[in-house]
């Protein structure tokens, strides 16, 4: 039995506790997530109704597509569920990480062909590689002059880039753009690939297998690709983005030995589909006419719904994420790293450091218009950048994610266990020694989720668009960070806008799957890294 804090009466009678009250509260919290997980699963269900247009197929085709993808998939999540959990978190990911790898592939690809070009990103390459050089050779000349060493650390780097990259562009003749590719992408790819599979398998054999057979998978392009019909240079982006990790993982999976019949489930989706597509071939009935397919993620924004495409946006969001990732995210790991590691705690300055930390979580708060008219002010009008450009978007969306990328990376240092540091301090190391080499690689896990979380709200953002003057539709996709540029959120609000019932049911429900699939993707990475993170624990 047990008293009531406040009356000290007994709850129940005899020997028995009377526990209707948190049966009541129990069921009221169930309704609730219930509620919550219906209206999001129906919203869904309506959104994608709109975009995929099922029940405009033929009976057949529905019946076909059930009968080969529908029905075996959900037979084998049962089975997963059933009798094999740890195999059902490996049939998650064995789905999801080609997908995933073939979304950054993506992204990887308009970073070449819109913000830096292969030659310029080869010749800056060549000017990090020549600046280490010199850096490296004058720490083993010079190993007394740390004053010397500061300036040369911060100089050489900059005057290489300053200098090198014109150098190289200038010159008459450059190799093809695949040879570049290889040469400034893929060999440092297949070197970090080959260093992770010796430091997982502890053999130096294995990671310069590893290394070879990336570069060499890459390097086939040259004479496959033509074949399967796209070029080199996408061959060697697929290999080395997408199929490297997927590799990998099938890899380690294997190796371990847990959870392998998971592996079967992207094959069973996978082979459900080509039977479908087969047989609705061999049958002659009509698929559904969906507004979200190819040509709506490749084409441009028009007049007409029938040619609407997503391309200029995905290419603005591409960039603006860019800018985020180089601006905002270096600000707010080292505030968390100061406030976390080095600020005071006690007397003066440490009430001052609380003052600043309660205003941190306040802005986390502060809608998101605000930090619009504070970008509008700050970087347009004081900071003279034109309106509506990448740059201006990624600094301004920058500021809303700052104070959520500090108090979640202040979250992951805390988390450290203070016992790891009183270890490095008894063995010698110095504070920075310290943060360096122990708190930073402990926490990072927690920082990376907290950060891909904040990159989610990012590049959902519209209201701070809007401020800054992002133009409602962009025709050509930007190549500059100086352009005009428009984002998913942007033009999804502009089409929400049109008089054509076709615009606001089934091309901006397009449009609203493509930002709802990225942003599932960016939580879902979140949720896999912190559960990594928690297992190692």
């Amino acid at each position: 039995m047990a008293t009531d804090q406040q009356t000290g009466t007994w709850y129940g009678t005899g020997e028995a506790v009377s526990r209707v009250r948190g049966q009541a509260f129990k069921t009221l919290c169930l309704s609730a997530t219930l509620l919550a997980l219906l209206s999001v699963f129906v919203l869904l269900l309506y959104v994608a109704n709109d975009a995929f247009q099922p029940l405009s197929a033929d009976m057949g085709w529905l019946l076909v597509t059930i009968g080969t993808v529908v029905v075996p998939s959900l037979a084998a999540v049962g089975y997963y569920y059933t009798r094999d959990t740890r195999a059902g978190e490996t049939a998650t990911i064995a789905l999801g990480l080609p997908v995933v790898s073939l979304l950054l592939t993506g992204g990887v690809f308009i970073t070449f062909e819109h913000v830096v070009s292969v030659y310029q990103w080869l010749s800056i390459l060549v000017s990090l590689v020549v600046a280490g050089g010199i850096v490296y050779a004058h720490s083993r000349v010079r190993t007394e002059a740390d004053l010397e060493r500061l300036v040369v650390v911060v100089a050489v780097p900059a005057l290489a880039l300053w200098f090198i990259p014109g150098l190289i562009l200038s010159l008459p003749m450059l190799p093809t753009q695949s040879l570049a590719l290889l040469g400034s992408f893929v060999v440092p790819v297949a070197v970090v690939v080959g260093l992770f599979v010796r430091r997982q398998r502890e053999n130096d054999r294995d990671g310069a297998i590893a290394a070879v057979l990336t570069l060499v998978g890459a390097a086939a392009g040259f004479g496959v690709a033509p074949v399967v019909g796209i070029t080199p240079f996408v061959w060697m982006l697929l290999v080395t983005v997408t199929a490297v990790p997927v590799a990998l993982y099938v890899e380690s999976i294997v190796r371990r030995g847990a959870g392998v019949s998971g592996l079967a489930f992207p094959l069973i989706v996978v082979g459900g589909i080509v039977a479908s597509v087969v047989l609705t071939d061999a049958l002659g009935v009509a698929g559904p006419t969906p507004w979200l397919d190819w040509g709506f993620l490749t084409n441009v924004p028009s007049r007409t719904p029938e040619d609407a495409g997503f391309y200029p946006p995905l290419v603005g969001s591409v960039m603006m994420l860019l800018i985020i990732v180089v601006s905002a995210f270096p600000v707010g790991v080292g505030a968390a790293l100061y406030l976390e590691e080095y600020a005071p705690q006690r007397g003066r300055w440490g009430r001052f450091v609380d003052l600043i930390e309660v205003n941190i979580g306040n802005l986390a708060g502060v809608p998101s218009v605000v930090y619009g008219v504070l970008g509008l002010a700050l970087f347009i009008r004081a900071g003279g950048l034109g309106s509506g450009t990448a740059l201006v978007g990624g600094f301004t969306v920058g500021l809303l994610i700052l104070p959520i990328v500090i108090i979640s990376s202040q979250e992951a240092i805390s988390a450290v266990p203070d016992s790891m540091r009183q270890a490095s301090y008894g063995m010698g190391a110095t504070k920075w020694q310290t943060t360096r080499n122990v708190v930073l690689p402990e926490a990072l896990p927690g920082i990376m989720t907290g950060n891909i979380l904040a990159m989610g709200r990012a590049i959902g953002e519209t209201a701070p668009l809007l401020i800054i003057g992002a133009p409602a539709v962009v025709r050509i996709a930007p190549n500059s960070f100086t352009n005009k540029f428009s984002a998913m959120p942007r033009q999804i609000y502009t089409w929400s806008g049109e008089i054509d019932a076709a615009f606001r049911h089934g091309v901006l429900a397009a449009g609203v799957v493509t930002l709802l699939v990225v942003l599932l993707l960016m939580n879902g990475a979140a949720i896999l890294i912190r559960n990594k993170y928690q297992r190692r624990e």
